[in-house]
């Protein structure tokens, strides 16, 4: 993505001039930039950079002002909304009518003109008027004028604008479909209504033929497939070999394996987002890709049963690295498994950090675990614990590899230093 939707900050006031609105103006307007610079500390888009913030040019008192502030989150991509206000205020004339912004309303909570009587107004006029809007309030009073953010609010304000961007930063974007459904998978049976309607997504769809006939056809860079080939073979730690002696395939068998799913891994992020290198091998339609956010892939089982699967693409595309170095991940569910993807979706738009997609495949009960193995689980096992086995795109970020001091975490990609790369790497084959 090159532009990231903004949030903005609505400064609501009682707009009676004569002295209440004037002795409210600078307060109300500080509430605002307050809430500013805790959002653009805290807060990163998927790249990185700070969250993005724009604030109405005057304290909205009335609905011209209400509407000049539309106008302006008009100009600047505004993607959501937020009033503020220390005091009461007339609802219906400075709410926010935008159906498509995410909402919410804090309420100041003060004696003097509280702001919880224009919280409480203001959402019942939101919920009659069909627009819906979260209410924040803090637990103790403060004093007017008080620039400090208690941590219940700041708790809430963070809350909703991570969940405020999330939203934003879907609508419009793609789910792409590589394939269709997978193995009766009722999560790969793509909704396409629940996609448009509850997400503000779209759909896409190729058929999983398409990257054969990107692979015969050379429609790939060049340039990056020896880079990335080169990467692999340097990084990529083979394992053993655990098929029956008749079906092991040779040397030169695997070492096509190798280059056939390095050229998939690139075709598959080719069809997501595009690859401007692709117009000078004169395919200038298939450089644009399909501006997709999230993809899944079929596999199972005819194409899998068939050439390689979508194993190392899809835990390599997960990954918040490859052969060009650390980068943010790109989400793709194994097996189409659309509702799966939707879940890795939400979770990364939340905490930036890349997505493990695993199967539960067994609870192991404390009694079952003495049986096979005659050890007795303890500390955090004590009560059993759940078998988690990767089912393709599990990230190599869940390898336990990302520190915070002697802490293993999963982190944004903007934390994760080389040495954590290589680590990531060696602990997977």
């Amino acid at each position: 993505m090159k532009t990231y939707p903004k949030i903005g900050i609505r400064p609501i006031i009682d707009g009676r001039l004569g002295g209440i609105r004037e002795s409210l103006e600078e307060t109300t307007m500080n509430m605002a930039k307050a809430v500013v610079a805790l959002f653009q500390t805290e807060l990163r888009y998927p790249d990185g950079t700070p969250v993005a913030c724009v604030i109405a040019d005057s304290c909205i008192g009335g609905v011209q002002e209400a509407a000049h502030c539309a106008e302006k989150f008009e100009r600047e991509n505004v993607g959501v909304s937020l009033s503020v206000t220390p005091c009461w205020c007339y609802g219906s004339e400075t709410m926010d009518m935008n159906p498509l912004l995410p909402k919410a309303i804090w309420g100041f909570n003060g004696t003097e003109r509280p702001g919880a009587v224009y919280l409480a107004a203001t959402l019942a006029a939101h919920n009659q008027k069909g627009l819906p809007a979260f209410g924040i309030y803090g637990k103790d009073v403060q004093d007017m004028g008080d620039q400090h953010i208690p941590e219940d609010v700041r708790e809430k304000l963070l809350a909703f604008a991570r969940a405020g961007l999330a939203v934003a930063i879907m609508r419009g974007k793609s789910y792409l479909a590589i394939g269709s459904v997978s193995m009766g998978i009722a999560g790969s049976i793509v909704d396409a209504d629940f996609f448009q309607s509850y997400l503000g997504m779209r759909n896409e769809y190729v058929d999983s033929s398409e990257i054969l006939r990107r692979i015969q056809q050379n429609i790939f860079d060049p340039e990056e497939y020896k880079l990335a080939l080169n990467w692999t073979r340097e990084h990529c730690q083979e394992g053993e070999d655990f098929n029956r002696e008749k079906n092991i395939k040779n040397r030169q068998e695997k070492d096509q394996d190798w280059e056939f799913v390095v050229k998939m891994t690139m075709i598959m992020r080719d069809l997501m987002i595009g690859n401007p290198r692709l117009v000078d091998q004169g395919f200038g339609e298939e450089a644009q890709g399909h501006h997709a956010l999230l993809a899944g892939f079929q596999g199972q089982r005819q194409w899998t049963d068939f050439l390689p699967d979508g194993d190392f693409s899809e835990a390599l595309l997960n990954s918040s690295f490859d052969w060009n170095g650390i980068r943010a991940p790109y989400l793709v569910a194994t097996e189409n498994d659309a509702l799966n993807g939707v879940s890795m979706l939400f979770n990364y738009l939340l905490t930036n950090t890349a997505q493990i997609f695993a199967d539960v495949r067994t609870y192991w009960s404390p009694e079952a675990v003495a049986r096979v193995s005659g050890w007795k689980p303890e500390g955090r096992a004590a009560d059993g614990f759940l078998h988690l086995i990767n089912s393709g795109s599990a990230t190599l970020d869940g390898t336990g590899k990302q520190r915070i001091g002697d802490k293993p975490v999963m982190k944004p990609h903007w934390e994760i230093s080389d040495q954590e790369v290589d680590a990531c790497l060696k602990a997977t084959t």
